[in-house]
């Protein structure tokens, strides 16, 4: 029973948008279909005219921020610190041969 009613509040949802989205649509009609007037399309001919609904209707989001350079170092300009540099040592004690490595193995 739940689902039966989820579902009609979707079709009565759906049939709301097509009419309200009708006098913005056009008419797509076949070739078999008699010209109708604009405000008397029916919900099938908006439903296919409402693809093109977007390009003529207003944004609701805001106007684009022009965009601002990066937080890098601007290009051209010389590199100010130096690169770090570290001592090369082993970090782990090893044997310098193999037959030392395997007597220690036992």
């Amino acid at each position: 029973a739940d689902s039966a009613d989820l579902w009609t509040w979707l079709v009565i949802a759906a049939h709301t948008q097509l009419r309200l989205a009708r006098p913005l649509a056009e008419d797509l009609r076949r070739p078999w279909e008699r010209p109708a007037e604009p405000r008397r399309l029916t919900p099938a001919r908006v439903r296919r005219g409402f693809r093109n609904i977007g390009a003529t209707a207003a944004r609701p989001a805001a106007a684009p921020k022009p965009s601002k350079p990066g937080p890098g170092r601007p290009p051209g300009s010389k590199n100010k610190h130096r690169a770090k540099r570290h001592d090369v040592g082993k970090t782990v004690k090893r044997a310098e041969s193999i037959k030392e490595h395997q007597t220690r193995r036992g």
